[in-house]
């Protein structure tokens, strides 16, 4: 449920930031999917602890349920991602 609320909450920030939605890929994974799943993707988003063995930078997602440094947390991902936004 928290993961759900929180990818929502993401791309309504990147939507406010006129990210375009063909820059990013979002997918929803349990903790133990993550390392399986991490070759495909840039960056884990998670709202749990976690430690990625993998390698790929992880960001943390307790901002999108609090609010609390959203603003950082979403300069982290579009810098770390490259992504252009228009507002």
């Amino acid at each position: 449920m928290t993961s759900t609320i929180a990818i929502q909450k993401l791309q309504e920030e990147l939507d406010k930031r006129g990210v375009p939605k063909d820059e990013y890929k979002i997918d929803q994974a349990s903790i133990p999917e993550v390392p399986s799943m991490a070759d495909n993707y840039d960056l884990v988003i998670t709202t749990t602890q976690y430690t990625n063995p993998n390698g790929k930078p992880v960001t943390n997602g307790l901002p999108f349920l609090t609010n609390i440094g959203l603003d950082q947390t979403m300069d982290e991902i579009i810098k770390h991602l490259d992504l252009k936004p228009t507002k």
